[in-house]
């Protein structure tokens, strides 16, 4: 979404002030020319406020970073053992409640509900009690819906039990008085949302890049599964199956900048560098997806016809993942970079770089490798790959498991499902495999790695405990409450913390 990408942009924190009448008279206009009593009072402000409610998953880019480096799939990598102390933390299992990768994110799922229930409150009437009707104010609040759920989804997943509010956005009065909400209730407002998106939402969006009712459909398929409703799984996803979705045939064309938003995406994050982002002291809340920068070849140089720039030399796929793959599989080269085979196999590139220096692996993240002319301003920060969230394999294989575990067991339908994958991967039909749930599981590793979701698939699986080498069982999979939530609010602590 191309359009919508240049369009997101940071809502203004409006301040109210309430001044004493028999002091003074005080305008809030004589410091703001807009307050909030100005705002909403025309399709154009609903509309741009929409927008606005997408902006913080641009910011949540570390959520997919954190998902395989937390696994079996990637180490932190990086210069040195200091280097983004918080990934190196999660990488070795030392998470304590100050981790501060993991506090951005829990404030930035929250700054996106903050907005989506700021929008939703005012649905029906602004603060002045009107009521501002437009054509197709019902779609873009299936938009809203969505995006709070998809919020929630990322806090309930990480955290557990978390704070539930959906009548406003949070105040400074509010201090003090929150409590967590057990995450069955969490995701029972998930589903309500996701249910009232899908009521609305059209199939096809007017401006790419927007949610759709198959993305809704997907990620309450997705929901579903982590609750173990595999009946309601298996259901919501047919409908995103049998939709307009198709196989791209070469796997590592997703993955580039042309690929975006294509024939195999549901839902993707958008990014973009039209407006370039310098402010290093907020390098998650550009436009830029600044994840992108961290998966480089340090030290990469090589003579202008060479694609990619260098790199940090972070989230490093492992050998243990590049051995998952078998001969043929198409998605082991898409997936795990090999620079120095690169080099050997283009000398007439001269490409030169320098080892990961730290936990270094010889491998780097294909998927997201930065390249040339996808970057502006401050490179580093303005790189407008997007993050792929939800792809139509990734349906494939959530509807396969779902047939399998379901009440009404359909062992022929998460076949048909699993061959697609496998065959698109292998680019024929002599490496299919019988379907059983852990095949499916072990599928959704190969197909998806680098992608955000192992660590999660292992943890609601119940397979991370033997698979990863350092976890904590005590903590059942889920990360700390950032400390300062504990301080400020009064919040407990997960286990293990």
């Amino acid at each position: 979404m191309k359009n919508i990408k240049n369009n997101i942009g940071l809502i203004i924190i409006l301040s109210i002030f309430i001044g004493c009448s028999d002091v003074v008279e005080f305008d809030p206009h004589d410091e703001y020319n807009v307050t909030e009593n100005d705002y909403l009072q025309s399709e154009t402000d609903y509309r741009t406020m929409a927008v606005s409610c997408y902006t913080p998953t641009q910011w949540l880019n570390g959520v997919v970073v954190i998902g395989d480096l937390a696994s079996d799939n990637a180490v932190a990598g990086g210069e040195n053992a200091s280097d983004v102390i918080s990934l190196q933390n999660i990488d070795d299992y030392e998470v304590d409640p100050n981790n501060s990768t993991l506090e951005d994110l829990y404030l930035s799922a929250y700054e996106g509900v903050n907005r989506t229930n700021y929008l939703i409150k005012y649905k029906d009437a602004n603060l002045q009690g009107e009521t501002i009707d437009f054509d197709g104010k019902e779609e873009l609040y299936g938009e809203v819906y969505f995006l709070r759920a998809y919020y929630y989804f990322h806090l309930t997943r990480m955290y557990g039990d978390v704070v539930l509010f959906t009548d406003r956005k949070l105040g400074l009065s509010d201090f003090g008085t929150l409590e967590r909400s057990p995450k069955e209730e969490v995701y029972e407002q998930i589903e309500i949302d996701l249910l009232d998106a899908i009521s609305v939402l059209p199939t096809s969006a007017y401006q790419q890049g927007r949610v759709t009712k198959y993305a809704a459909q997907a990620l309450l398929g997705k929901v579903y599964l982590y609750q173990e409703k595999f009946t309601e799984a298996a259901a919501m996803l047919e409908n995103v199956v049998n939709g307009p979705f198709t196989l791209v045939s070469n796997f590592d064309d997703i993955f580039l900048l042309d690929g975006e938003n294509g024939p195999e995406s549901i839902y993707e994050v958008q990014y973009s560098n039209g407006q370039p982002y310098y402010n290093w002291s907020g390098q998650t809340r550009g436009q830029g997806n600044y994840a992108v920068q961290q998966c480089g070849v340090r030290g990469l140089s090589g003579s202008a016809e060479m694609p990619y720039n260098a790199g940090w030399s972070t989230n490093l796929p492992t050998q243990d993942l590049a051995a998952a793959y078998e001969e043929g599989d198409q998605r082991k080269d898409a997936t795990c970079f090999d620079v120095a085979a690169y080099a050997a196999a283009n000398p007439s590139l001269n490409v030169t770089f320098q080892v990961a220096p730290f936990k270094n692996t010889d491998l780097y993240n294909k998927k997201y490798l930065p390249r040339k002319g996808q970057t502006s301003g401050q490179v580093e920060l303005n790189y407008e790959n997007n993050h792929r969230i939800i792809r139509y394999s990734d349906v494939l294989l959530m509807a396969a498991e779902a047939n399998l575990r379901s009440n009404n067991v359909n062992q022929a339908k998460a076949q048909i499902y699993l061959d697609k994958v496998r065959d698109r991967a292998f680019g024929d039909e002599d490496h299919r495999v019988t379907a059983t749930v852990q095949a499916v599981w072990n599928e959704r590793r190969l197909e998806l790695a680098m992608e955000g979701d192992r660590f999660f698939d292992l943890v609601r699986t119940g397979q991370a405990a033997s698979v990863l080498n350092g976890y904590n069982a005590a903590t059942n999979g889920l990360f700390p409450i950032p400390q300062s939530e504990v301080e400020d609010s009064g919040l407990s602590q997960n286990d293990g913390y």
